[in-house]
């Protein structure tokens, strides 16, 4: 999966690009729709806390560096009672860093907004909207083309990729 961006003019221009996108069989759950402030979306799909923040990416660099940190200190406590803790202590220590550590992460992350969208931080408070669209990727440029060549006023800003990233 992939999430591309656009960047529409206004809530009408938006209204038609939702419908066009359910219309190509897009589900709802797989369109974000972010707008100013007290912006009705009425049958939209609107962003949730997960796009507008930057916590998945945040849960997954703590859990690495958590279980990093897990793993490190139980293999110090193996060398210090010797072969006595060997094994499943080990991997305890490693997941409950991990699992510390994405929650730590996680929280501190629902608090940062999302780098990417920031991005268009000066834009949607001007009045336009964003629309963030997660598909496969053989769809890509179908979707891109059938928004760009319904509506010109619609800007393609971009494709990200979304894990896993074998999808």
């Amino acid at each position: 999966m992939r999430r591309i961006y656009f960047l529409a003019p206004d809530i009408k221009t938006t209204h038609k690009i939702v419908d066009d996108l359910r219309a190509e069989g897009l589900e709802e759950h797989h369109m974000h729709i972010l707008a100013k402030r007290d912006t009705p979306l009425e049958d939209m799909p609107e962003a949730s806390e997960f796009q507008k923040t930057d916590f998945i990416p945040a849960v997954e660099r703590g859990a690495a560096l958590g279980a990093a940190t897990g793993l490190l200190a139980g293999l110090v406590g193996l060398r210090f009672a010797g072969f006595a803790i060997a094994g499943g202590p080990v991997l305890g220590v490693l997941f409950y860093g991990a699992t510390i550590g994405a929650m730590m992460s996680g929280l501190a992350g629902l608090e940062v907004g999302n780098s990417r969208v920031k991005d268009y931080a000066d834009a949607i408070e001007n009045g336009q909207v964003l629309i963030m669209v997660d598909i496969p990727k053989d769809r890509i440029d179908t979707i891109r083309q059938v928004i760009v060549k319904h509506h010109p006023a619609a800007k393609f800003e971009g494709i990200e990729p979304l894990l896993p990233p074998s999808y």
